[in-house]
């Protein structure tokens, strides 16, 4: 993990999260290299609360998040988290992710994405990390971040690209390549920083398969 005021960057996926989610997500984040939280101005202490967990104990904020994984007020109303640690065939695993982005939901794709990652075989597991990246990616850009959301972009389509010739479970990567680049490139109109303009999450998600 890298450290930036007020949050946390995954070096994997690139995912970002709010001082008091790294926090509540230690446990789990030094077990996988990896987190799926948001950047955002924590809320104040609260020395007396408990870390929250989820139904099995393991380490996970319990904080709202919005469509696009920004977390929100305690109590407030916010969209279901993944449940984490499914197992998907990769199939069903892109179906999934599919779902989710092209309803925009990319920080959503992403954490089935991620889940895709952890259980695959060595072979794939660049594959499925930059596949993941990519949605982070279009997560970023869908939030205004035009820096981040072009370095994830690159990341990501640098990962995939040495799966073009075998295409595994018939990803287009070659289509989603070229999809990143087009994005990186409408990014870099944008000014720097996390002022850039926000892109449509819905109307610009990827297709992860050939048709």
């Amino acid at each position: 993990m890298r450290e930036r005021p007020g949050s946390t960057v995954c070096d994997h996926c690139g995912a970002e999260q709010d001082d008091q989610d790294a926090e509540q997500d230690a446990e789990q984040d030094a077990a996988t290299g990896t987190d799926t939280g948001a950047a955002a101005d924590p809320p104040p202490a609260d020395p007396g609360r408990r870390r929250d967990r989820d139904e099995q104990g393991r380490a996970r904020n319990a904080r709202p998040r919005d469509g696009l994984g920004r977390p929100l007020p305690y109590g407030s109303e916010g969209v279901a988290r993944q449940p984490e640690g499914v197992a998907r065939a990769p199939e069903a695993s892109l179906s999934e992710a599919q779902r989710l982005l092209d309803a925009g939901m990319p920080f959503h794709a992403h954490e089935v994405l991620e889940d895709a990652w952890k259980a695959a075989p060595e072979a794939e597991r660049e594959l499925w990390r930059g596949l993941a990246q990519l949605a982070v990616g279009l997560t970023h850009a869908a939030r205004g971040n035009a820096t981040g959301g072009t370095a994830l972009l690159v990341r990501g389509a640098a990962a995939i690209a040495p799966y073009t010739a075998t295409a595994p479970y018939g990803i287009d990567v070659g289509g989603l390549t070229a999809w990143a680049r087009e994005l990186t490139d409408r990014l870099g109109g944008a000014p720097s920083g996390r002022a850039g303009g926000p892109v449509p999450a819905a109307g610009t998600a990827p297709r992860l398969r050939r048709p």
